[in-house]
């Protein structure tokens, strides 16, 4: 397995809470969920038809794809509701002095589009 790189991607006040915020890093899209001071990042496209989750909405540790309604765990990537089946990706995240951080293997650069 790869080393992982910490890049930053956000602020935790730039996160806000029950909406998700996309960023990107590298050729990864990921969506960024805040629940209290903790930040959990996943991929950004549902597994069940590829809508964006980032354009979805959360609340706990669910997220839910604003296409066809399926549920993911934000903790685990896994599907919890259907049609969505399949799990999703999930980034270890960091949180330091209020900048947060996705680890990612390799060299990958950051950015918010």
């Amino acid at each position: 397995m790869a080393e992982l790189q910490w890049v930053q991607v956000a602020r935790l006040e730039d996160i806000p809470e029950r909406s998700p915020l996309a960023v990107f890093v590298g050729p990864w899209a990921i969506a960024l969920y805040r629940v209290g001071d903790q930040v959990y990042a996943t991929d950004d496209t549902c597994s069940h038809q590829g809508a964006s989750l980032s354009e979805g909405w959360y609340e706990g540790f669910t997220v839910t794809c604003p296409a066809h309604g399926g549920q993911f765990d934000i903790r685990t990537g896994q599907a919890v509701r259907m049609p969505a089946v399949s799990p999703i990706a999930t980034w270890p995240t960091s949180v330091r002095n209020a900048v947060v951080f996705i680890g990612v293997p390799g060299d990958a650069d950051s950015g918010r589009r």
